[in-house]
């Protein structure tokens, strides 16, 4: 854990980022020497020893080393979100097809899948403009992202939606579009584009199934094969085209494998590869103490496909929530880690380590951490009082924030009560502090109580007028602060995933520096790229994952169907 400590001694991260031997990404001075994995004497760099870069040089595979030759039509490298809906649609549409992973089992579905006019919208009266959601995502991206893309997006996501939710209804699992309309004049509007399963649970309140054994099977009773514990060690280049790849094993054998219609690469980014975060995204790791990262994503499928001649995005963004807590004597940022705070997207006052209320609180995830980044410390306080059960409905937060079921009577990610026992169980770690009058919460959290008692006062002043004059926040979002006990908690950020990739032209083909296309290889997920900078549009619910999923289909299907 990173402790706070005595403020004279503290280095700020700002300082650490910019200021410390760390500038235009030289890692060397501050110990960092890339991420190069230890190779066997049958693999070599191109230039015969190893790189210290976090990309390095592609290996050299010996041509004794390799033990077998597997040879098929489609082959989908990753057996996560992206490369399952990819490999069931090259099933689907003919092709003979195989799925490697690394790990045992692959990584897992995400749920929160966002679309445009899925039938589940359609149903529940759900309407959203093209054009201006289209619009927004371009707002977000500041016009780095390809708007071909969101608009491929805008076309097909709906028909993924279906097809996913009638696969799920084989399996006696509801699929629900999180519908919500606003009751209020908002800030930041919302677009219902969330779609999540309702899982089976046993009595025991454990899921039962899962879309990652849900897609198996189905990729399974279509004739696919699975191979685990194998890992792409680099993309196989023809004349003209990807040919295949050499994998590995996790006993030390190689294997060839050829594809005649192309490979597709959906490895999950890099949001487990803290050398290559250092290198590209230290501005991320400055505002995250905890992770989410889908297990394996460690920019395999981003270095392969550099490697292979293809254009990485210039911009390299995260997806970062503000849900991770700190203990009072810590801070977030680099050496630091918490765990999970769902309850920490809710509006409530927000104020810096100095007690003072810094920024409108009622904005997207990762705002807030953006926000942060100029206070002392990049740290946070959350604070509410005991009508905060009372608060969180009157705030009507919507996609994963949202703790009481939507307007349709689709339930949230993690419900009230689940909310509860969480935080019971950060009172009981120490992370979440409760006293009886804001002057002692301000002494557990270790920040000036009288400045903090000060924000307090103030800010139940704008509640009884219903105005902040101060941040602008919408006045249904205002809470009182009166009630005791009062509780607060240290707040940073989480990252869920990486989200900067390998360019792609419309047919999910990856591209080079040129913008020219390179035949046989596929890129989806967040291994693909020229969609996002910057920042993470979360007011559209499941976008990522939406995308990801729709353009898997998509390279599914485009493979299967090539000469």
């Amino acid at each position: 854990m990173k402790k706070e400590g005595n403020e004279s001694s503290v280095v700020s991260r700002r300082q650490f980022l910019t200021g410390v031997g760390v500038g235009a990404l030289g890692l060397a001075s501050v110990g960092l020497v890339g991420c190069s994995a230890s190779k066997s004497s049958a693999e070599t760099t191109a230039t015969g020893s190893t790189a210290n870069s976090w990309l390095g040089a592609e290996p050299t595979i010996a041509a004794d080393a390799i033990k077998e030759t597997i040879t098929t039509q489609v082959l989908v490298v990753g057996g996560g979100t992206g490369g399952l809906f990819a490999f069931c649609s090259a099933l689907e549409n003919g092709a003979k097809a195989l799925l490697i992973d690394k790990t045992k089992s692959g990584g897992g579905i995400r749920d929160d899948l966002g679309s445009l006019n899925s039938s589940y919208q359609k149903a529940a009266g759900t309407v959203i403009d093209k054009q201006e959601i289209v619009r927004e995502l371009v707002r977000y991206s500041a016009s780095r992202g390809d708007q071909r893309l969101y608009m491929l997006w805008a076309d097909e996501s709906a028909e993924t939606i279906d097809w996913y939710g009638a696969l799920l209804a084989k399996k006696n699992v509801k699929l629900w579009h999180e519908a919500a309309v606003e009751k209020n004049q908002v800030n930041y509007k919302h677009f219902p584009t969330g779609h999540s399963p309702a899982w089976p649970k046993d009595e025991k309140n454990v899921q039962t199934l899962d879309g990652k054994t849900v897609l198996t099977e189905y990729a399974k009773s279509l004739g696919g094969e699975i191979r685990w514990e194998t890992s792409m060690v680099k993309l196989i280049k023809g004349t003209d085209r990807i040919t295949g790849v050499i994998a590995k094993t996790t006993a030390g054998t190689y294997i060839q494998i050829n594809a005649s219609k192309g490979v597709i690469v959906c490895t999950g980014g890099y949001a487990e590869n803290t050398d290559m975060l250092k290198a590209l995204q230290p501005e991320s790791l400055s505002l995250m103490s905890m992770s989410s990262a889908i297990p394996g994503s460690m920019g395999d499928g981003i270095k392969a496909c550099i490697w292979a001649g293809a254009k990485f995005d210039d911009i390299h963004t995260s997806m970062l929530f503000d849900r991770c807590a700190l203990k009072p004597s810590e801070v977030g940022g680099p050496g630091a880690t918490g765990p999970l705070f769902w309850m920490g997207s809710q509006p409530f006052l927000k104020v810096n380590l100095n007690g003072e209320r810094f920024a409108n609180e009622s904005g997207t995830y990762d705002g807030i951490l953006h926000a942060a980044a100029e206070q002392p410390m990049s740290t946070y306080c959350t604070i509410w009082d005991s009508n905060f059960q009372k608060d969180v409905v009157r705030f009507d937060t919507h996609g994963c924030s949202r703790m009481f079921a939507f307007d349709n009577g689709a339930p949230p990610n993690i419900p009230l009560p689940a909310i509860l026992g969480m935080l019971d169980g950060l009172m009981q770690s120490g992370h979440i502090q409760k006293a009886d009058t804001p002057e002692e919460l301000a002494t557990k959290l270790n920040i000036p109580s009288a400045a903090f008692a000060a924000t307090v006062k103030r800010y139940n002043t704008l509640n009884e007028q219903q105005k902040d004059v101060d941040f602008g926040k919408e006045a249904f979002r205002l809470s009182a602060l009166k009630t005791p006990p009062f509780y607060g908690v240290r707040q940073t950020g989480m990252m869920l995933c990486t989200l900067d990739g390998i360019r792609t032209d419309t047919n999910m083909n990856a591209t080079d520096d040129k913008g020219k296309a390179i035949k046989g290889l596929y890129v989806c997920g967040n291994d693909s790229g020229g969609y996002w900078a910057h920042t993470y549009p979360s007011p559209c619910t499941g976008v990522a994952c939406g995308r990801t999923v729709t353009f898997a289909r998509r390279a599914g299907r485009i493979a299967a169907k090539s000469a």
